[in-house]
């Protein structure tokens, strides 16, 4: 991210006071429900967090902050005037769209994280015009028809960050770039990447995926964005900087406002050219754009604005002063320094009646049943981890703070990519926490809940992951089946499993073996093992290998598969644990025979 020179913000903004900018934090939020809290897994709580470390020059233009409805101003109303729309505040409509579409599902997969869309767009605008930078344009799908890439990130006046994709997505494999509509590093997307247009592919370029990762990436640790400290913690793990907080926070509270344009889109060709090559074809998501309202959001209404949006002026008094004329206490009445001797005052309890006791925490007990719960490997649980709070006369207790931990030995995660999350519990006394999305292979799930602060027993809820049954093993590309003695085969072997009805199985044990054509150890004389071979873990040749687990995607790729000096023809079985297989038969050519040279014939 962080791409875009930075440019003085307009006259009309130049003396706007630090104190407005800072306190908009706070009025960019309504009042907050119960709410998770950022514990663990929170990028805006690891300071070597490479993704708000300087990684390019971000765009701090502030939107004009003119006072709407007057006349004569540019995008109000006034006599003789049609109302128009500032075109400032406008979004192309397949950016809108995206950034509207991110939200409603951040609704549903992190609801306490209260995500508004307005956030979304702020860091577009900030980061990337939108995806129109350097003359980015958007095909159909939301995909720009060239890559948005930041500087390389060598040290050179920006962060070091060396290569992690491969140059995947950024095209470069020594040193990281900052990718996409809004500028992910490729480490950030690994962890946060989304699929936000329902394609079935995850990428940085796309404004719907990348939308919907900025959410799960800015809600990651339970944060919550109605807490103006989880906002503004949240926006600054995007971009360790204070001006580049007021400048997102601005453009946000701008769209809120409700002059959001729908502007069209300058419609790009896809030409393939990300730096994989690999631009999603898969549908495009609907088009019916919201109209430009721009509504807030139920609960994040600014603050000192009705719902309407519209500032509500104080009412002068005849005095002309903007408040209110304190009364004046009458004698022998108790005025507001003067309390009445005999009634309780504020700081004087009433000694016939006793204050009862707080509440506080006294018991934890599960909701729901408890049956272990059931996920394939890679699919996310359909139970949720819920738990009653209960104070010490038995009824349930809002306000109280629950810590959930997952454990796993398959990387497991909450649906934010954490594993720790603390959520208060609501006037039911209950708390939730996020769906549990199951590893990449066989094995157990436990996520405990606890009471933040009070020593009472804990409450377990354990889950299983397993995997499809194997139904097929498809060879992925066309490898060679040729090599040269004392060489390696030019191709890794790659191997796909699919279950019945052809869904890819994830989590699928993988073993390669290399055997003579008849299914025998290849030996020579001395019966010791020869032939193609793999490098074990200990770094010495081995036949026989435990290859790994199929992805995300049911895909394997096995190690490199080297040669000795026996040439001759061989058979590599990749075999699922479940007793699916694939064959490959493999060929080691003869050494080429070197011809002597002819020896000199001597002068006569």
């Amino acid at each position: 991210m962080k791409i875009l020179p930075t440019r003085a913000a307009s006259v009309s903004r130049q003396g706007l006071c630090t104190a407005l900018l800072v306190a908009s934090l706070t009025a960019a939020v309504g009042i907050s429900p119960p709410h998770n809290t950022a514990d663990a897994d929170d990028p805006a709580k690891d300071p070597k967090n490479p993704q708000g470390m300087p990684h390019g020059t971000p765009n701090l233009t502030l939107p004009d902050l003119r006072p709407k409805g007057r006349p004569g101003l540019p995008g109000a109303s006034g006599p003789g005037k049609e109302d128009t729309k500032d075109a400032t505040t406008g979004i192309p409509a397949t950016a809108l769209d995206a950034y509207r579409k991110a939200a409603q599902r951040a609704a549903t997969d992190m609801p306490a994280c209260h995500m508004p869309w307005e956030l979304i767009a702020g860091i577009g605008q900030v980061e990337t015009q939108h995806a129109t930078y350097n003359g980015a344009r958007m095909t159909a799908d939301g995909t720009t028809d060239k890559p948005i890439l930041g500087p390389q990130l060598d040290g050179n006046g920006f962060a070091t960050v060396k290569d992690t994709d491969q140059g995947l997505w950024d095209g470069d494999t020594v040193y990281d770039k900052a990718v996409g509509p809004t500028q992910f590093l490729p480490s950030t997307w690994a962890q946060y990447g989304a699929d936000g247009n329902g394609d079935g592919v995850k990428n940085p370029n796309n404004i719907y995926d990348a939308a919907l990762a900025t959410a799960k990436y800015l809600c990651a640790g339970g944060k919550d964005m109605n807490r103006p400290e989880d906002l503004d913690r949240a926006i600054l793990s995007y971009n360790s900087s204070r001006s580049y907080v007021n400048a997102v926070t601005e453009w946000m509270r701008a769209y809120q406002q409700g002059n959001v344009p729908s502007l069209p889109d300058r419609t790009g060709v896809g030409t393939g050219n990300t730096p994989s090559g690999n631009t999603p074809s898969g549908n495009a998501p609907s088009r019916n754009v919201p109209s430009g309202s721009g509504s807030t959001p139920s609960g994040n209404t600014p603050s000192g604005n009705t719902p309407s949006g519209k500032p509500q002026p104080s009412k002068p008094s005849p005095g002309g002063s903007t408040g209110t004329t304190p009364s004046k206490p009458e004698p022998g009445k108790p005025g507001p320094d003067k309390p009445d001797p005999g009634k309780p005052g504020p700081d004087k309890p009433d000694p016939g009646k006793p204050t009862p006791p707080a509440p506080q925490a006294n018991r934890l007990d599960r909701v729901g049943d408890g049956k272990t719960w059931e996920a394939n490997a890679g699919e996310t649980f359909k139970e949720k981890a819920r738990v009653l709070v209960r104070d010490q006369s038995g009824k349930p207790m809002a306000g109280a703070r629950v810590r959930f931990v997952l454990s796993s030995d398959d990387g497991a995660a909450f649906t934010d990519a954490s594993t720790e999350l603390t959520v208060t519990t609501g006037k039911d006394g209950t708390a939730e926490a996020l769906r549990v999305v199951a590893g990449p292979k066989i094995g157990k799930v436990k996520v405990t809940a606890t009471v933040v602060g009070r020593n009472l027993a804990a409450v377990e809820f354990a889950g299983k992951v397993s995997v499809l049954a194997a139904e097929q093993v498809d060879v992925v590309g066309n490898p060679s089946l040729q090599a040269d003695p004392n060489s390696a085969f030019a191709d890794r072997f790659t191997v796909k499993v699919l279950a019945k009805g052809g869904k890819d199985v994830v989590g699928s044990a993988i073993t390669a073996k290399v055997t003579k054509l008849d299914g025998k150890p290849a030996t020579d004389k001395d019966d010791k093992p020869i032939g193609p071979y793999f490098k074990g873990p200990d770094g010495k040749r081995t036949w026989w290998l435990e290859a790994g687990t199929t992805d995300k995607d049911g895909v394997l790729v096995l190690p490199a598969l080297l040669t000795d000096g026996k040439s001759g023809e061989y058979l590599l079985t990749v075999t699922t644990a479940d007793g699916k297989a694939h064959t490959f038969n493999l060929t080691v050519k003869a050494p080429t025979a070197t011809l002597s040279p002819p020896k000199a014939t001597p002068a006569t």
